[in-house]
């Protein structure tokens, strides 16, 4: 079996994007657009490794994706799409359908499976794809030379004998072709969840412009203490957090077909915090409207 982490990035969402596919040293690639989103850069990751480990076809891969947005896409709702002419349940057309599509046709004979990771928290292949994808990015933001990689070089036991992955909690993902059950609004709320998690990630709070990229221009947030902020002042005050925070979702609302509110807990060192978040889906992408803090008891 063939293991590889499959990762895209991309700079404002939409921006500079990248994407990549991990192997090891030897086996690896990576690309991009001048602008484009993470889950494209998501999506061409996978399309990608599809492609360059058609040569060993008959090989199992299992692809470690940090992306529930791809993984339900591909085992869960790809089926259903396509019956409906590659619609959604609401009737809307499937988003980043080229990719889509040209990924179901990668599948046919092969033997694939999914694993989801939690990105950013330290899964060796999951950092590796996530910085060549964030490299990528970044080359084409600068107009510089876009790292690519060598490729996939090995083929069959030699390619699996390379890999010394180690094993992780969480269960394969298989491919279920007759499963069509696609949850309303999954995508948007994947996406937006994504989205404010990043904004809890140093590599983002200490990038401007990215940041900049994620607030509407009309952003408003009462802090946990009360204070009142603007956009400018949080743009001016934004830096790296103290202490590591997660999130924790508490629970979603669709207020309007591009508006969600986002629910959810902050935990950190010795502070929770009950949160509500406000995001609108603009010709930028998904940008937060407005945000509130509330202290909790621990």
């Amino acid at each position: 079996m063939i293991t590889a982490a499959a990762d895209g990035s991309s700079l404002s969402n939409p921006g500079p994007a990248g994407w990549a596919w991990f192997i090891d040293e030897n086996n690896w690639a990576a690309g991009g657009w001048p602008r484009g989103t993470n889950n494209m850069g998501e999506l061409m990751a996978v399309l990608n490794l599809l492609q360059q480990t058609a040569v060993v076809a008959d090989e199992p891969l299992h692809i470690l994706c940090d992306s529930q947005y791809v993984i339900n896409s591909v085992s869960k709702w790809m089926p259903g799409w396509k019956r409906k002419g590659w619609r959604k349940a609401d009737g809307k057309p499937v988003m980043n359908v080229e990719l889509l599509q040209e990924i179901d046709r990668q599948l046919v004979g092969r033997a694939i499976t999914f694993e989801w990771v939690k990105g950013h928290a330290g899964h060796d292949m999951n950092e590796a794809a996530d910085s060549r994808a964030q490299a990528a990015a970044r080359a084409y933001r600068d107009g510089t030379a876009v790292p690519a990689g060598p490729g996939f070089r090995g083929s069959g036991a030699t390619a699996a004998a390379s890999l010394d992955v180690a094993p992780t909690a969480s269960e394969p993902v298989e491919i279920d072709l007759f499963s069509f059950d696609e949850p309303q609004g999954s995508t948007d709320v994947d996406d937006v969840v994504s989205l404010e998690e990043s904004l809890l990630l140093d590599s983002v709070r200490s990038d401007r412009a990215r940041v900049e990229g994620l607030l509407h221009p009309e952003f408003t947030e009462i802090g946990a203490s009360g204070k009142l902020w603007s956009r400018a002042r949080m743009l001016a005050s934004i830096q790296p957090l103290t202490n590591r925070t997660t999130l924790e979702v508490i629970g979603t609302d669709r207020l309007a077909d591009d508006v969600l509110l986002l629910r959810w807990r902050s935990r950190s060192r010795g502070a929770i915090a009950l949160r509500s978040s406000i995001w609108v889906r603009t010709t930028q992408g998904w940008q937060l409207r407005f945000h509130q803090a509330t202290p909790a008891d621990l």
